[in-house]
């Protein structure tokens, strides 16, 4: 399946190579970042591309790509979604998955590869079960990688012997909790007018589990109807969902994703009202040498928000609002209501952040912006990327019923948060 897996940095270069079925020329990466340099952001490059040679299949993921090179057609959802395996692997062991973590362990990352796939192929995927068999960074690892000293475990972590390889044996706890995250994410395209081109709403519910033994629980929801096109950790059993619409599964040790889902009924109206009003303006002088910027957001009724604690008002917090401007632009002045503006002399991208929004705030935005009299900005679209977060709240309602444990005597602690947020969410001026 993949002949050399790469991890290349912002700069081109190559910080990570691993060959599994023969060496690959690193001159295929040239050929790749040629394809990057074309792009207007390192977001906008294609997942696949052809060279003479081989299929590139890439993601871009904390200022990395991941870049797999294989030499036959193969399924290049799988690929991807093995590539995304390892982003996730590498942010359970490090943390925070960036150039400089990767290069502090070289040698666990090489290590987590190699277990990861057999010839190419996807072998333990599961970071539970590669966590027995490949140690975390830590000072005793760090001490045995430069004695030279594999920190590789000798024999098989027992529950490859299993029916749940994902779940360690002997697992105790004094304390016995388990905890659920709900994020919803909205995808957005909002035009010049306010009309809504598209909007989709994507959710993963995240799972935190410190349970004994070999609990069996069973996840109800209140609304299932609400959701769709779900795809789940390979612990859950797919068929009761499919009969019964509850989450049946025998959970891993620690943190994992248990599933994502589409949500297909917002409201009983089928549409999606985003909790923020944003209207930017940009209008230029005749002489093209500066131009008028006015940005103002609002909160909207929350009417598409269902927050997951009765009576309690849903409010966005950690506001973003990031305006890239032309590469031409020479400088700013702009004055803010509420909260701080920042410009980027280099990237030409001006950040706003505010805080907190309420229904009864409207700050704004506003200023002007000098271009060189010597250039052809002047008429140029402006495109917003707007940022926040809605605490105890979804746009679906979907809300946990009930959790029932078999299989143990004892009763868990359960806790379980919501929260909406933005993934892409663009407004054109």
């Amino acid at each position: 399946m993949i002949r050399t897996l790469f991890v290349i940095n912002e700069d081109g270069a190559v910080i990570i190579e691993k060959h599994y079925r023969g060496a690959t020329s690193r001159a295929v990466c040239d050929y790749f970042w040629e394809e990057v340099c074309k792009c207007e952001r390192r977001e906008d490059m294609l997942p696949i591309i052809s060279t003479p040679k081989y299929y590139l299949i890439s993601i871009y993921v904390n200022k990395l790509f991941i870049v797999a090179s294989v030499t036959r057609e193969v399924n290049a959802l799988l690929a991807i979604e093995l590539l995304h395996r390892i982003n996730n692997v590498f942010k359970h062991y490090f943390t925070k998955v960036s150039e400089g973590t990767i290069k502090q362990n070289f040698s666990t990352v090489y290590q987590i590869l190699e277990e990861m796939l057999d010839n190419g192929f996807p072998l333990i995927t599961e970071p539970n079960m590669l966590t027995s068999m490949v140690a975390p960074p830590s000072v005793l690892s760090r001490m045995k990688n430069a004695l030279g000293r594999s920190s590789v475990a000798q024999d098989l972590p027992q529950g490859t012997l299993s029916q749940v390889p994902w779940r360690k044996a002997g697992v105790r706890y004094n304390q016995n909790q388990i905890f659920f995250d709900i994020f919803e994410d909205i995808d957005c395209i909002i035009d010049n007018k306010g009309r809504i081109i598209s909007c989709d709403v994507n959710g993963t519910i995240d799972c935190n589990c410190h349970l004994s033994g070999i609990p069996d629980l069973t996840l109800s929801f209140t609304n299932p109807a609400a959701i769709g096109d779900c795809s789940f950790h390979p612990c859950v059993r797919y068929s009761r969902y499919e009969r019964e619409k509850v989450v049946s599964f025998v959970p891993p040790d620690g943190s994992f994703q248990l599933m994502k889902y589409r949500v297909l009924k917002p409201r009983p109206s089928g549409v999606v009202e985003p909790p923020i009003y944003c209207k930017p303006s940009l209008v230029y002088d005749k002489s093209g040498t500066s131009a008028r910027l006015h940005i103002m957001v609002k909160a909207k009724p929350s009417a598409s928000i269902l927050t997951s604690k009765p009576g309690k008002e849903p409010f966005c917090d950690e506001i973003e609002v990031h305006v890239p401007f032309s590469k031409h632009t020479q400088s700013t002045d702009l004055t803010a209501s509420d909260g701080t503006s920042t410009f980027d002399e280099v990237t030409k991208v001006l950040v706003w952040k505010l805080p907190r929004l309420k229904e009864s705030m409207s700050p704004t935005l506003s200023g002007r912006i000098l271009l060189p009299s010597n250039t052809d900005a002047a008429g140029e679209s402006l495109t917003v990327l707007l940022h926040f977060k809605m605490q105890d709240s979804t746009i679906s309602g979907l809300r946990v019923d009930n959790l029932n444990l078999t299989n143990e005597k004892y009763r868990p602690y359960k806790g379980v948060r919501c929260m909406t947020r933005t993934g892409k969410y663009q407004i054109r001026a």
